[in-house]
């Protein structure tokens, strides 16, 4: 339970279908930068994991499209100098994209209609206000 990623309390990614590569990071940490594999490149598979049930693999899968290579989706970090840092900064990161992308979509939009009254105070309102253009051409000001 301490390597899964909860995304939500009903959708909980096991550690073992998380895959996790270090290597050398760029940035700060100095001389240790060249000897440190302090960046992380966390992987999920949306596309083949038991984890997800299938109504959520496909809105998942359609929402992020153009981040998903093969059906996987990889995250990188590196802004920090420790490994654990970029792990946990990965992982955080990785929960929040699987989040919103399984959020539900917002509901459609009803087109309404303007009622009487707004239609009423709409021409009123316009009517007034070329009356006073009427009244302000009306003067020889020369």
């Amino acid at each position: 339970m301490a390597d899964d990623l909860v995304v939500t309390p009903t959708f909980v990614v096991p550690g073992s279908e998380l895959t996790e590569r270090f290597s050398r990071s760029s940035g700060p940490g100095g001389q240790g930068v060249n000897t440190a594999d302090s960046r992380v490149a966390l992987s999920f598979d949306v596309a083949r994991s038991a984890a997800v049930p299938p109504w959520l693999r496909y809105r998942i899968l359609c929402n992020l499209r153009g981040r998903l290579a093969r059906g996987v989706l990889t995250i990188t970090a590196s802004e920090h100098r420790s490994q654990l840092q970029n792990r946990t900064a990965a992982r955080e990161r990785m929960g929040r994209i699987l989040r919103d992308a399984a959020a539900a979509p917002p509901p459609t939009r009803r087109p309404t209609t303007p009622s009487r009254g707004a239609r009423e105070r709409r021409i009123a309102d316009k009517k007034r206000r070329g009356q006073t253009k009427q009244r302000r051409r009306g003067g020889d000001w020369d």
